[in-house]
């Protein structure tokens, strides 16, 4: 998204499900890697963080959700319900349900300059999206509408790298007409 970043991690994702959640795996090769989001629902996209958006259907039109994780396990979770919608905070209360293992200590600061591999995983309840969304629960044959993005906005090197390509001169992920399709099996 934009110009190619001079750094450039490498960032792989695996999704799953169950009757219950959703799954993420992250396994990314980075430096230049920075946690200093203490809380849930502050500023993580400023620190080495990855991302999953959402439309749990395949209608962009009903709305999608931001869940941004940073390597030390502090998220954000946000409900978009639609343009010139308000967006939902998801109460901190309800996104202490959603799991997360991290290899990487809570806080890093200063920012590890050498190179690192670093993973989060994170178990995210469909009780949760079901709260704010109609949900297309995931089976073989369901379509969703996401993106995953990898960034780190205030570190020494900042980048924003996305799964599908988003066509905008500017990082902004918020764009859901850039969304790809999540073919469940």
């Amino acid at each position: 998204m934009g110009e190619t970043p001079g750094h450039f991690p490498k960032t792989e994702v695996k999704i799953a499900y169950d009757d219950t959640a959703i799954y993420l795996m992250f396994r990314v090769e980075d430096r230049y890697v920075r946690a200093v989001a203490a809380a849930h629902q502050d500023n993580v996209w400023e620190d080495s963080c990855v991302e999953f958006f959402f439309t749990p259907d395949s209608d962009l039109s009903k709305g999608y959700f931001n869940l941004e994780m940073n390597c030390g396990g502090t998220l954000v979770f946000h409900f978009q319900p639609g343009a010139r919608k308000e967006r939902i905070v998801i109460p901190v209360s309800e996104c202490r349900q959603i799991r997360c293992w991290h290899s990487l200590p809570r806080i890093i600061d200063p920012e590890i300059v050498e190179p690192v591999t670093w993973t989060l995983a994170c178990r995210l309840p469909m009780v949760l999206v079901e709260k704010y969304s109609g949900v297309i629960t995931p089976e073989p044959g369901v379509e969703w509408r996401a993106n995953f993005y990898k960034c780190a906005d205030k570190s020494s090197h900042p980048h924003w790298l996305t799964w599908s390509p988003v066509d905008f001169p500017k990082p902004n992920f918020h764009l859901p007409r850039y969304f790809g399709i999540l073919a469940f099996q």
